[in-house]
């Protein structure tokens, strides 16, 4: 048992002793740095300063406790560091891997090169694994030479994986920033390296020599024009003889091209050809007289004159197979002169009398080169956005200023203030809009239609105007060609669709009638059969027509009764089943109607307290169009 060395009493809870006047509890720094290395010191005070009251121990006997492997509770020891470590950059100093290498380098704008053999020498540091491309300096090359990457680590990919001494060999391609290095062989000191870790060594290369380089280590070529040709008699013979050839360059198969006139002037003195621009008024080009300067022009080349710097330098007969001489030039055929196609269609008097003497060709009719121009392209409009009409909309695509479309004065002058007014009913599946009543007006002067809801109180609507003053149209136009609703589709019982909304026309004011009567051949007789049967059997106020007509109508007045009656039998037994939403769910473009095979399967899920007769009977009463039926009536029937 530990005793306490202050007190004498076993170091056991309840016998210990704090000194309550000690403020200091921190540990002495036992880890230490020097020259860059971690240093283990032995701590000298314990807690606080205060004296070890425990033996010191000696270096071996910590040493021993360090090493000492806890196999109970920890495994296995940890391999204690070699005795003499020495770092990598006192291992490696001044220790470089040295290859020989070359890359290729494009020249664009040289007609005597194409690309450029540089050789480099590249530079590893084993020290710390940096590399440095060194390209030994010519004398007089004109390229700036020398140190073409400084010493840094370099990257292989794209994860930031650097190059290694392993990554290099002969005969392999490193690229570095972009260009490829090929390297071909190494010194002796890099070959035993290598060798010694183990890598296999690829043959050496032959190192790639720069063709522009060695072409200027070539004599310099002396060039002799020989004369077989007795070109005196042929200046005084043909001086001032000039054939002229009128031609066109077609370039509209390009971008931007176009099919511009030429004049070609042949000097049979000397067999030069020079090509003259025809400026017209207007065209937008600078009036430069010369496309191309008087000249011999070569028509075959030799092979090896491919290249020849002709901008710079004129061509010879060395170079050149064969020339352009006046044979070439014949009306009607195509010339290619300097990359460009010239098309001849016309010559001037005097070189059809030479070419009948010197040729024996008297047939050089001119060509009609004239281009018909295309049909004008109609301008099609873009679609409608369906803001404002599509007369004002398309006034954007006419003109860059936008104006009012023209309108019809006479017609605004003769019918202005003429307002045709009609009462009309909302045609809803809802409930809701059972009873609601509007009142349109149609202006004969502009064919535009407003429509106001007259408020009702505790209706739980809020009338007024329920549409500004615009032109409708008819839902079988399209937006392009729009078809508007004129004062002739306006009668008792039409059916009007106002933008998805459609309203039944139930009655109209007294000028309606006596603008029918004057205008009667306007109107189809339908229209004029439903005014003869207001004025004949309806004397009351307009809202009253819907309840007479209904009374007038035996299918109406048949539908009427069954609705009351299953209405009857719905005061003992209610419906549970919210029918009207049953059948809007399928009625996706609220029209009131739905397919037939959809009407009988969404009555078959229904939980009606009726019998099957009534049913039967009331769905044969209500509306059909086509292969769909008007639920509407079906569920004002079942309506509490």
């Amino acid at each position: 048992m530990v005793s306490n060395p202050v007190h004498g009493l076993p170091f056991l809870p309840g016998t210990s002793f704090k000194d309550a006047t000690k403020t200091a509890f921190h540990r002495s720094q036992t880890l230490g740095y020097r020259n860059g290395y971690a240093v283990v010191r032995r701590p000298t005070v314990g807690i606080g300063g205060e004296r070890l009251q425990v033996n010191q121990l000696s270096q071996a006997e910590l040493d021993e406790l360090a090493n000492k492997a806890p196999v109970l509770t920890y495994g296995q020891p940890k391999q204690a560091p070699p005795a003499e470590f020495i770092p990598a950059h006192v291992a490696f100093d001044k220790k470089v891997l040295k290859f020989d290498a070359y890359f290729q380098e494009d020249v664009p704008m040289s007609t005597e090169e194409h690309y450029r053999i540089r050789q480099v020498n590249i530079y590893y540091y084993l020290e710390d694994d940096s590399m440095s491309i060194v390209e030994p300096v010519v004398e007089n090359s004109g390229i700036l030479q020398g140190k073409l990457i400084k010493r840094q680590r370099l990257t292989k990919n794209d994860q930031g994986d650097h190059y290694h001494w392993k990554d290099l060999n002969r005969g392999i391609n490193i690229t570095i920033y972009g260009k490829t290095f090929r390297i071909v062989d190494c010194d002796r000191f890099t070959q035993v390296f290598l060798e010694s870790q183990g890598i296999e060594l690829n043959p050496p290369e032959k190192m790639a020599l720069d063709p522009y380089t060695e072409l200027r280590k070539q004599p310099l070529r002396k060039y002799v024009t020989p004369s077989d040709f007795d070109q005196l008699k042929q200046f005084l013979t043909f001086d001032k003889q000039v054939l002229r050839f009128y031609a066109i360059w077609d370039d509209t198969d390009s971008m931007f091209g176009e099919c511009r006139t030429y004049i070609i002037h042949y000097y049979l003195m000397d067999d030069t050809v020079e090509i003259r621009e025809v400026h017209e008024r207007n065209n937008g080009r600078d009036p430069f007289p010369l496309l191309m300067n008087r000249q011999r022009m070569p028509k075959v080349l030799v092979e090896n004159a491919k290249n020849f710097p002709q901008c710079v330098l004129e061509i010879s007969d060395q170079e050149v197979l064969e020339w352009y001489t006046a044979k070439d030039f014949i009306v009607g055929k195509p010339l290619t002169i300097l990359g460009r196609t010239f098309f001849i269609y016309d010559c001037d008097p005097f070189t059809r009398q030479y070419y009948k003497e010197k040729f024996g060709i008297s047939d050089l009719p001119r060509i009609d080169v004239s281009k018909k121009e295309p049909p004008p392209v109609k301008p099609e409009l873009p679609p409608y956005n369906g803001y404002g009409l599509v007369e004002d909309s398309a006034q954007n695509c006419f003109v860059l200023i936008p104006k009012a479309p023209k309108k019809d004065v006479i017609k605004m002058l003769v019918n202005d203030n003429k307002v045709l007014r009609y009462l009309a009913a909302l045609e809803s599946p809802i409930p809701e809009d059972k009873d609601r009543r509007f009142v349109f007006s149609y202006f004969l002067a502009s064919d535009m239609i407003s429509i106001f809801e007259p408020p009702v109180r505790n209706s739980g609507i809020i009338g007024g105007k329920y549409l500004g003053r615009t032109k409708v149209a008819k839902p079988s136009s399209t937006a392009e060609n729009p078809i508007y609703y004129g004062p002739t589709d306006f009668f008792i019982g039409a059916v009007i669709e106002v933008f998805g909304h459609r309203f039944v026309i139930l009655d109209t004011d007294n000028y309606v009638l006596k603008y029918m009567e004057s205008n009667a051949a306007q109107y189809s007789p339908e229209a004029l059969l439903s005014i003869q049967n207001r004025v004949q059997k309806q004397e009351g106020p307009a809202p009253e027509l819907e309840n007479k007509q209904t009374k007038e109508d035996p299918g109406v007045q048949e539908l009427e009764a069954l609705i009351d009656t299953i209405q009857k039998q719905l005061q003992d037994h209610p419906c549970k089943d919210n029918i009207c939403e049953a059948f809007q769910i399928y009625d996706k473009e609220a029209s009131g109607y739905i397919d037939k095979e959809m009407f009988f399967k969404i009555c078959d899920s229904l939980n009606l307290p009726i019998d099957d007769s009534l049913i039967k009977e009331l769905i044969r009463l209500c509306p059909h169009r086509e292969d769909k039926i008007n639920y509407c009536h079906f569920v004002r029937a079942f309506s509490n």
